[in-house]
């Protein structure tokens, strides 16, 4: 009887500590608001449980694909607190951005912030430090040196297998719409000019940027690059395309009137090396698939 007592408690004991390690386990994850953060949190495959404004994700960034058992803490901004107290991270990832979250998150879980885009600083670069940073912090050293190094081959591959050197290639003006008469145009300190370095392909905006890398103008400041070809990152805000289908404005533009133009699938713009393999896979795709469009006029 006292034999079967004692193994009933030690099955008990067992199944509480197994629990704990559950418990435990089910804690060893990082959530995050901010979409650079969460991209490469997913491609070095480290433990993710929640992940802000996941339908905005999916048409602003795309891949990696959020999994399914990830919860939704809701807007970037404004997260769902008591959401992300039902299961709490080991510590809630940041970027300056959200830092004014900070107060309200620390009630919750620890809360860590991880910088990208710095003026002055090189933005290449910062990406791989974000990715050294995040490994390190997960854990997850290996996949984020991994990431770093697949990242690196890709741009030599492409930039090496490309017919057309240098100054055969039209300068590119890289642009997102934020309504039909606006567009962000992005140069130094951008990911997508990042990228371009890293193709050696020209970036045709040669004015001064803002901390993120772009520069906010109105499409007839498109019209002072007549040679440029015009790389459209979607996605476009509902009903511009068919505002610009009857502007004037557009269809003067030298770039659009000789069709000198690609159009490419959401990037996110603000990402790291996630979003700067995808970039770098979407626009070669693109200028192969229309070499006439980006040659240098001789």
């Amino acid at each position: 009887m006292r034999h079967t007592s004692l193994f009933c408690l030690l099955a008990r004991c067992g199944l509480f500590a197994a629990c704990l390690l559950s418990i435990s386990n089910a804690q060893a994850q990082w959530a995050t608001v901010d979409w650079t953060i969460a991209e490469t949190l997913l491609a070095i495959d480290a433990p993710v449980s929640s992940v802000a404004q996941q339908s905005d994700y999916r048409a602003w960034v795309g891949e990696p694909r959020i999994p399914d058992n990830v919860s939704d803490m809701g807007l970037r901004t404004q997260p769902n607190l008591e959401l992300l107290a039902q299961v709490p991270p080991e510590q809630t990832l940041i970027s300056p951005m959200f830092a004014g979250l900070t107060p309200r998150l620390e009630k919750i879980a620890p809360v860590t912030l991880f910088s990208l885009y710095s003026p002055g600083a090189d933005t290449w670069q910062e990406m791989q430090t974000l990715t050294r940073e995040l490994g390190e912090l997960t854990e997850h050293q290996s996949q984020a040196e991994q990431l770093i190094e697949d990242t690196q081959a890709l741009m030599t591959t492409l930039r090496e297998s490309r017919p057309l050197s240098q100054s055969e290639i039209s300068p590119l003006l890289m642009v997102q719409f934020m309504d039909a008469r606006h567009v962000r145009v992005f140069g130094e300190n951008s990911l997508y000019n990042a990228v371009l370095e890293q193709l050696d392909l020209p970036n045709a905006w040669d004015q001064s940027t803002n901390a993120w890398g772009f520069a906010l103008v109105g499409i007839e400041a498109l019209a002072r690059y007549p040679e440029a070809t015009l790389v459209i990152i979607d996605p476009l805000p509902a009903g511009v395309e068919e505002q610009l289908a009857k502007s004037g404005l557009w269809q003067q533009l030298p770039s659009v009137r000789h069709d000198r133009g690609v159009r490419l699938p959401p990037v996110w713009s603000f990402g790291a090396l996630p979003s700067a393999q995808r970039f770098a896979r979407e626009l070669t795709m693109a200028l192969e698939a229309a070499p006439a469009v980006t040659h240098r006029r001789q």
